[in-house]
């Protein structure tokens, strides 16, 4: 019996270990796999753009066609206006134009490619004739009617804009000082420049431009003035300026009160409805007879009015309720956090909420007030929506029309019904089994404030109503300061969490409903009012964005978007890639480093920016101010498989497991957000995500000390950002979870953001961060876990010991992906020159490997050491050169061989090179060069200015029989080549070094070679423009002249022969 039990516990034994072994071979494998078959959702994707009405269905055929050719996975179509272009005759909208639609999803399953479609025209944002005023984007706006009570009053009210629906009729009794300010009626206003009076005027249509900075104003009053804030009113051309308010004390030095950057520079919708809407400063009350105004830093427009007032009022209070969103492009975390306002120095500047009283029911449907009203001076103060009058953009006239209410599923659904829904009614669903995608590109129009039921959502949310704090749209304080401010919080945070919640929540259900997944990108440039993480978590999938013409744009936007999809269980995360003012003058080598880096900020997936619509076949044919050439008229397009070749293997790692992250940056809780913020800085050799309050509260537990989200992702540490508010619910969540284990970094909160339970909620923040945080301990253990504050991230790392995932020389960047089992690096050289050093890896115990993804070659590397915990490697890059390092089997017994052996120069080749011109744009036939160079340098306009292919042809002797290895090294190129030895084609090579093995077609004695050489449309679009050139290309936008630089062309070598 002991023997069979010792032979079941063997078998036992044995059966595990082949079932262990199973499992780790193919967990083992899975990196390879994907590397050397990549999936179809590595095959990027292009921003399929119709130009100004310029379609036809023979473009569209060649258009997929050559996207096929390439490997394009899916093509997203956006109606598009771009100004520079004339206009084609297929109307968006029209039947001609809805059969482009039909035979474009139609030919693109023919040849196996998706077809996706911007859910409206124009690429921002979802509008179009079919919305109704009711049905659109509206803020809230008032009028304002004194007057005396102790009497029956009936007025007709003013109704503050032309399409008005009235949400609520207060009355309050008039604050002490509420109106009037400094004019120049009753003061001495002196400056060193003419016309400064008409800021001073009390007319608002009157403005003063300086003519130099800075511009000094002295304004003495003939009474001693007590102020309280100050107002800039900016007119029709917008202000842009910093100001500076002080007053003069007694030893005649001046003291700044108050100072506010005012950039109103655009005045259009898409920055918010209160278009001219004052920038508000408030300060303490300060008495003073000589006040001082400094207007420095200039950068645009006029200044309509200035207004030191008496008045009480609340700072920003335009920019609190997204009156107005910010003119920056790269929106910081903190960019919509401010202050705090000054609180009055006594009740009667302020108005009490128990003071204010409801007389909706007192006004008819024509706006007549009937109302006995009490003793005293009253304010009425008439509050409703209207349009802030976003139109969907840049669309044609016949399909442009107002943007949805983005806080309503019943508008979201009516317009994807609409449009989208156009298309499911009109193909049946087994011919459009390609149709996959609705896209909303990123945020472009701005915010709004009010819908219908808003404010029951809202007394539902926060547990008081909004209507008695209305008063603060007006700038007024109510109660508070401090309460007046918080009420802004709660409507921000509101209208953040229903746009993800209605907008992209409802568009993302009309597309569930019907088998497609929404697309978007989670964040806005121009006018943003929602959350980037919670507006991402809401969509089936997310993109990011970066522009090769400016990298400031793309800093934030990648990372916003990986973070979206890493924390929420995304698949993937797209980015639009390569987005450009610049056309016809880039090549594959110029987008790899760019390329490589959005990888290192979690992108994984590629969305071309731009493929243009080629409805005619004029060369290069129709382009625009924006976007690289990515279509079949380009030069270097129609060749470019090799460089997606790369695209797809390096993609299909990154799609492949898990990122590896140390730390979650918390964004806070304060909207709107489009991005957090790393403080403390992230130290080298880490990486992170942002994470919000949604998926902190719904997704996150706590295992083995790290913070593990529904996701699959999982941290280390979790980071707060710098400030001093929190919300009860969310404290007590971070308190579980420390409890649980967890360890936290950051400041400790004192008190909510928000209005509800207001002031209880205060005491629960204040009581538990007591217990989390300690007595002021930089290390506070609480249950499991610990709480650490005034201490950076290096610190806590310590404490952890926490080390970083990669130790590497500067100049490079990496991103990690792992399985459980295979763990994958990739890093990028991102100087402009070779690189090399000593890399360690916080994996022990494998085999590291180099695959590199531009050729598919994977091989081990037999240099490493391994020491506390890491794996160190000498590594060598070339210029923007990239590996993955991959470790996912057992140390294999080392070689004698270096892991980048020399290459010898053998001989450089000779003679005279025949050089054939493609056939175009009157070039020569042919000529001999007994020297290559470079093109541009001929006196021949027909050479120097030669856009296309050229065919370098050669014969070379080769004295051996090629039993190593051997590469042939073109040297320099401009700008693709694609090398013919013997006859046998070779992959396109796109970037440098421009070698490749020949060995397996190089013969003894003679060989032939032949090198295309592929460059861009740039030098013969500028040859065009010399002096009496005949003109040879068609492009419909010119960014060029005769003066233009020209792009270097041709093999310039010198072409060598090397081995190892």
């Amino acid at each position: 019996m002991i023997r069979m039990k010792n032979v079941f516990f063997i078998l036992l034994i044995l059966s595990t270990n082949i079932l262990f072994n199973a499992c780790k071979e193919e967990s083992d494998t899975v990196f390879e796999e994907a590397f050397d078959n990549p999936p179809e959702s590595t095959k990027p994707w292009v921003y399929w753009y119709w130009i100004s009405d310029n379609i036809s269905k023979e473009g569209i055929t060649r258009d997929l066609e050559m996207m096929a050719k390439v490997g394009i996975g899916e093509a997203l179509i956006g109606n598009v206006v771009d100004p520079g272009n004339p206009w084609g005759k297929v109307k968006v909208l029209s039947e001609e134009w809805w059969s482009c639609v039909e035979h474009a999803i139609k030919e693109a399953d023919r040849l196996g490619i998706k077809v996706g479609m911007f859910n409206g025209p124009g690429w921002s944002m979802s509008g179009g004739p079919w919305v109704q005023p009711e049905e659109a984007m509206r803020y809230l706006t008032s009028s304002e009617t004194r007057v005396t009570g102790g009497k029956k009053i009936e007025i007709q009210l003013e109704q503050p804009a032309d399409f008005f629906q009235q949400v609520s009729v207060q009355a309050f009794p008039a604050p002490k000082d509420d109106q009037g300010h400094i004019t120049a009626a009753m003061a001495e206003i002196h400056a060193d420049q003419p016309g400064v009076k008409a800021m001073f005027d009390g007319n608002r249509k009157t403005a003063f431009k300086a003519d130099k900075y800075p511009v000094i104003i002295d304004i003495h009053t003939k009474e001693p003035y007590t102020a309280r804030s100050i107002e800039f009113v900016p007119v029709e051309s917008g202000i842009g300026a910093n100001f500076k308010l002080q007053i003069k004390q007694g030893e005649g030095d001046y003291k700044t009160i108050a100072r506010r950057d005012v950039a109103r520079t655009r005045l259009d919708a898409n920055m918010g409805g209160m278009t001219f809407g004052p920038a508000t400063e408030s300060f303490d009350a300060v008495t003073a007879s000589d006040f001082r105004i400094i207007i420095d830093g200039y950068y645009g427009g006029h200044i309509g009015e200035i207004e030191i007032s008496g008045a009480a009022r609340l700072s920003h209070f335009v920019e609190k309720q997204l009156g107005r969103l910010s003119d920056i492009p790269q929106v910081k975390a903190d960019t919509y956090m401010w202050n705090k306002s000054a609180e009055p120095e006594n009740d009667e500047l302020k108005i009490s909420a128990g003071a204010i009283i409801d007389i909706t029911g007192n006004v008819d449907e024509k706006g007549v007030l009937r109302w006995e009203a009490p003793e005293g001076e009253w304010i009425v103060l008439r509050t409703g929506m209207a349009l802030t009058g976003t139109q969907n953009a840049p669309a044609s006239p016949e399909s442009t029309g107002y943007e949805i209410d983005k806080m309503s599923k019943a508008a979201a659904a009516k317009h994807f019904d609409a449009y989208v829904g156009e298309i499911i009614r009109r193909i049946p669903a087994e011919q459009r089994k390609g149709f996959r995608h609705v896209v909303a590109d990123s945020y472009e129009q701005g915010s709004e404030t009010w819908t219908e039921g808003f404010g029951e959502l809202f007394e539902k949310e926060y547990g008081y109503s909004p209507y008695p704090w209305m008063p603060v749209l007006t700038g007024r304080i109510v109660e508070s300061a401090e309460r007046s401010d918080r009420f802004l919080w709660d409507l921000r945070r509101l209208v953040a969490d229903r746009i993800a919640i209605d907008y992209v929540g409802g568009l993302h259900d009309k597309c569930e409903e019907n088998g497609l997944r929404l697309w978007l990108e989670n964040y806005g440039h121009w006018g943003f009012p929602a959350e980037f993480l919670n507006y991402g978590g809401a969509s089936h999938d997310v993109g990011g964005e970066f522009w090769i013409s400016d990298p400031s744009l793309g800093a934030v936007e990648c990372r916003c978007a990986s973070s979206a999809a890493n924390t929420y269980g995304k698949p993937f995360t797209s980015a639009e890639a390569f987005t450009s003012s610049w056309s016809f003058n880039l090549t594959p080598r110029d987008m790899k480093k760019m390329g490589d880096w959005s990888w290192t900020e979690g992108i994984n997936h590629f969305v071309l920016h731009v493929y243009i619509h080629q409805a005619y076949e004029e060369k290069p044919g129709i382009n625009a101010w924006f976007g690289m050439d990515f279509n079949r008229h380009s030069n270097w397009f129609p060749h470019s498989g090799s460089y997606f070749d790369y695209v797809r293997r390096s993609t299909a790692i990154l799609q492949t497991g898990k990122h590896v992250a140390d730390v979650a940056y918390f964004i806070g809780e304060d909207a709107p957000k489009m991005t957090g913020e790393k403080n403390p800085s992230l130290p080298r050799g880490y990486d992170y995500d942002f994470i919000n309050s949604e998926v902190l509260h719904k997704y996150a537990d706590v295992k083995d000390g790290k913070l593990v989200l529904k996701s699959g992702m999982s941290y280390r540490l979790l980071v707060l950002p710098n400030q001093q508010t929190m919300r009860p619910e969310m404290l007590e969540k971070i308190a579980e979870l420390v409890k649980n284990g967890l360890v936290v970094l950051g400041p400790k909160p004192l008190s909510s953001p928000s209005g509800k339970d207001y002031p209880s909620t205060d005491n629960r923040v204040a009581s538990l961060a007591n217990e989390l945080w300690g007595n002021g301990e930089q290390a506070h253990k609480y249950g499991k876990g610990m709480v650490l504050s005034n201490m950076d991230i290096n610190e806590a790392a310590e404490l952890l010991d926490m080390k970083p995932d990669m130790v590497m020389p500067e100049g490079f960047l990496f991103t990690h992906r792992s399985t459980g089992n295979s763990d994958a690096y990739f890093i990028t050289n991102q100087k402009d020159d070779k690189n090399k050093g000593e890399f360690g890896f916080r994996v022990t115990g494998k085999q590291p490997e180099l695959w590199n993804a531009v050729t598919g070659e994977k091989h081990d590397l037999y240099e490493f050491r391994e020491e506390n915990g890491f794996t160190y490697i000498p590594l060598e890059f070339d210029q923007s050169d990239s590996w993955f390092i991959v470790f996912r089997k057992g140390i294999e017994k080392k070689k004698d061989r270096p892991n980048f052996p020399e290459k010898t120069t053998m001989q450089t080749l000779k003679g005279d090179w025949k050089v054939k011109f493609e056939a175009a744009n009157d070039t020569i036939e042919s000529i001999i060069l007994p020297e290559l160079k470079d093109l541009t340098t001929f006196d021949n306009p027909s050479i120097k200015y030669f856009t296309g292919v050229a065919t370098y042809s050669n014969e070379f002797e080769y004295a051996e029989e090629p039993t190593s290895p051997v590469w042939i090294d073109l040297g320099k190129v401009e700008a693709m080549a694609q090398v013919t030895i013997n006859g046998h084609e070779l992959p396109y090579l796109w970037r440098y070094p421009y070698s490749i093995e020949i060995s397996d077609f190089l013969v003894k004695g003679t060989n032939r070679i032949e090198v295309d050489i592929v460059n861009t449309w740039w030098n013969r679009l500028v040859g065009d423009k010399q002096p009496n050139s005949k003109q040879h290309a068609s492009a419909t936008v010119c960014r060029w002249n005769a003066e233009s630089k020209l792009l270097p062309a041709g093999l310039v070598g010198p072409v060598t022969i090397k081995k190892e």
